[in-house]
């Protein structure tokens, strides 16, 4: 079974930034990585009006742009909930570690990356799951707290924890 790991914290803390500086050094390490990013919002992966936008609007259910690049998959759920993340991950090809952005609530070992600057309360406080708190300030926090503009230590971090450092 893959490895589930979050990234969780307020929007504007730099979860995004993080996860994207970490993908090439666990690539460079071997690892096959996978994000799942969670949004609030909804989304558009073609620009309304083109093919695979109108398809959907048409009601397919799935929709699939395919390319000699890259394809992707868009499930429209229509008023059916949100699936669990367990799903969501075995929709996934094989891979090494899969890292996920947002899903707050899930059961999954997780850190948060907190900036006090934000003027927000810590994810932390509220939740005692969290492992670590990637962080720009000098905490007392109880847990370990990670440089937030040090990818590597982060990286490092998560390969031990789920157990492919």
């Amino acid at each position: 079974m893959t490895p589930v790991f979050g990234i969780a914290g307020r929007s504007g803390s730099g979860k995004t930034t993080l996860i994207e500086a970490m993908l090439p050094l666990l690539g460079a390490r071997g690892l096959k990585v996978s994000v799942i990013k969670h949004s609030h919002h909804d989304f558009e992966m073609e620009p309304p009006g083109k093919d695979s936008a109108r398809f959907r609007q048409a009601g397919a259910q799935e929709v699939m742009v395919a390319s000699p690049f890259r394809y992707a998959i868009v499930h429209e759920l229509r008023g059916a909930p949100e699936p669990p993340l367990a799903e969501q991950v075995a929709r996934l090809a094989p891979a090494d570690l899969v890292l996920v952005e947002g899903f707050k609530q899930a059961a999954i070992p997780r850190i948060e990356v907190y900036r006090p600057a934000l003027g927000k309360p810590p994810l932390h406080a509220e939740d005692g799951s969290f492992l670590a708190v990637v962080t720009d300030a000098a905490l007392d926090t109880g847990l370990p707290c990670l440089p937030l503009n040090d990818p590597a230590a982060v990286a490092d971090f998560i390969a031990r924890t789920v157990g492919r450092g």
